[in-house]
């Protein structure tokens, strides 16, 4: 991608200022630490951070359609939504693989709102669009949308200073629109990924930067942080959640990435029966946790062995955990290795470093 393409998220200014080093990220220019990324992952860990997450994209979609367009693109069962849930889902394509993972919000029986990642909105929008036969009328939100993650065992308080919406009575992934800091509508979702709990709130670009500032007043007494991508990556292989583009892909099956369980076959929709098929004929392979016993980082696309060295598949997602202070990854290998205590050895510069198959999340989720 040229430079002259990569976007800048509407407080790109701000985070330079205070210190972000400015990567290209998914098309767009993204904070990738402030600090330190083991400093900011114990930040989240034990106290509160906030992730500008602002490259990410957002959908509405209305009107008497729109559940019908969405239970045709998404596998997962949308109708069981209640206003004020959250969804987690994917976008099946025609090849077996995904178009992109997704999060589904319902407003109302006739107002939804879709969050995509980044480097998928245009792919994303063009697809369901694609298949929107009822002239279902859309509304793409990415670039007049700031959304912001306030992370962490102290995020609560934070906000809570904040809003009058009782954020305490939140269930995990559901949502509330409301007044925050003075600014009307924001909408706070209890949705996370990094397993340190908190909320996520969605502004208008006009009022992100008041909102932004709000938010570091507020949880100055906790000593809060802006958090980068590095650390976001730490914080969610930990939890063992998913990254398009690394463990799940256009080519990779949903169900061998373990997301049968957004997978709902009681309604059709695109390649449902391909993917019915392939449950029915068993899974040849499965994305699992890996932690080194061997001392080693394991990087995505390093070789996943077996004790004869012979390649069973390879890295998705690799990193040294702050927490446990070792070697985790995600990697897809043949369902006889996929057990949890199975050995599997991680080639390394050409050395076979042991390891063992672990059931996710390799740490335990905080509130």
């Amino acid at each position: 991608m040229e430079s002259t393409d990569i976007k800048k998220i509407p407080l790109s200014d701000l985070h330079e200022k205070i210190g972000g080093k400015m990567v290209p990220f998914a098309g767009f220019l993204m904070p990738v630490r402030y600090s330190s990324d083991i400093e900011e992952h114990n930040c989240v860990r034990n106290g509160v951070g906030v992730f500008d997450v602002s490259h990410m994209g957002e959908f509405m979609l209305t009107g008497p359609k729109a559940l019908d367009l969405i239970q045709r693109v998404s596998a997962n069962d949308a109708s069981t939504l209640f206003d004020g849930k959250v969804q987690y889902s994917y976008l099946p394509n025609k090849q077996g693989g995904a178009v992109d993972d997704l999060l589904v919000y319902k407003l109302t029986d006739e107002w939804y709102y879709l969050v995509v990642n980044a480097s998928n909105i245009e792919k994303d929008w063009d697809w369901i669009q694609s298949h929107n036969t009822d002239n279902v009328p859309m509304k793409n939100l990415s670039d007049t949308t700031c959304l912001f993650a306030i992370q962490g065992p102290k995020a609560l308080p934070t906000l809570q200073k904040l809003t009058d919406i009782d954020l305490a009575s939140m269930d995990y992934y559901t949502f509330k629109s409301g007044k925050v800091a003075g600014i009307e509508p924001v909408l706070v979702s209890a949705t996370g990924y990094t397993g340190a709990g908190g909320f996520e709130v969605y502004v208008d670009n006009q009022h992100a930067e008041q909102l932004w500032n709000a938010i570091f007043e507020a949880g100055a007494e906790f000593d809060i942080k802006p958090i980068g991508l590095g650390a976001r990556d730490t914080l969610r292989l930990e939890m063992g959640y998913c990254l398009y583009g690394n463990d799940i892909t256009d080519t990779t099956s949903p169900l061998e990435a373990g997301l049968g369980w957004v997978t709902k076959f009681n309604k059709n929709f695109i390649n449902s029966a391909n993917l019915q098929a392939q449950k029915a004929n068993g899974l040849k392979r499965k994305l699992v946790g890996i932690e080194m016993i061997d001392r080693g980082i394991p990087r995505s696309h390093y070789e996943i062995c077996d004790a004869e060295g012979n390649k069973l598949g390879e890295i998705t997602s690799g990193t040294m955990s702050p927490t446990l202070q070792k070697g985790i990854a995600m990697g897809y290998v043949p369902t006889e290795f996929s057990k949890a205590g199975t050995e599997v050895f991680i080639k390394v510069r050409d050395k076979l470093l042991k390891a063992l198959v672990r059931k996710m999340p390799f740490v335990k989720p905080g509130v």
